[in-house]
């Protein structure tokens, strides 16, 4: 059987959720990405960096917590 595609990238890079290059909270894919934002995933530190600093810029910086982008989600 076929693997179905990961639709979960990281909005900085376009690596795919399940990838060796993710960051994983804990290091435990099961706990989800380490990473996130309002507008989606991040991989890494880098990723989440150099998004922070776009949205400086952008003057879109979020200024409440972003919400879990796995809470609820079925495995």
């Amino acid at each position: 059987m076929l693997a179905r595609p990961e639709t979960i990238r990281c909005i900085e890079c376009g690596v795919p959720f399940g990838s060796p290059l993710f960051h994983y909270w804990h290091g435990n894919i099961a706990d989800g990405p380490a990473y996130w934002c309002d507008r989606g995933v991040l991989c890494s530190p880098n990723c989440s960096l150099a998004h922070h600093g776009k949205r400086l810029s952008e003057g879109t910086a979020p200024t409440t917590p972003a919400p879990d982008p796995m809470a609820g989600r079925a495995e």
